[in-house]
């Protein structure tokens, strides 16, 4: 199916990366406000990128990606962290995500980012 599953329990949030992504060309299959529901959208969707928070009520980021990792080792995953949260990002890579992307967001640096991980 492909697409680009953005995954945030902020809606606003979501609503500001589908319109940087949609407006540079990108297509978003599905958007999931939480790790969990992430992970089953993850399995019916199969996109090809997912943008994710690293903090979320019920599963964080963190544990999301380990998840989808197990589904799908070469998922490929781009992280989205407020100032600050640096040691939940190495966590997140060492889980298997590709970068991450710091809030509040640059759009050059989201569609650099999602370059760097769909080539």
């Amino acid at each position: 199916m492909g697409g680009i599953l953005i995954v945030d329990d902020a809606a606003f949030m979501r609503m500001m990366i589908k319109d940087i992504l949609t407006k540079n060309g990108y297509h978003v299959s599905g958007e999931s406000e939480n790790g969990a529901v992430a992970v089953k959208s993850y399995s019916e969707l199969k996109p090809d990128l997912v943008i994710m928070d690293i903090t979320m009520p019920e599963m964080d980021g963190i544990e999301a990606v380990r998840r989808i990792k197990e589904i799908d080792p070469s998922a490929r995953i781009i992280m989205c962290s407020a100032m600050g949260q640096q040691a939940m990002v190495i966590d997140a890579i060492q889980a298997g995500a590709r970068d991450f992307i710091v809030k509040p967001f640059q759009p050059e640096r989201v569609i650099e980012a999602v370059k760097k991980a769909l080539s």
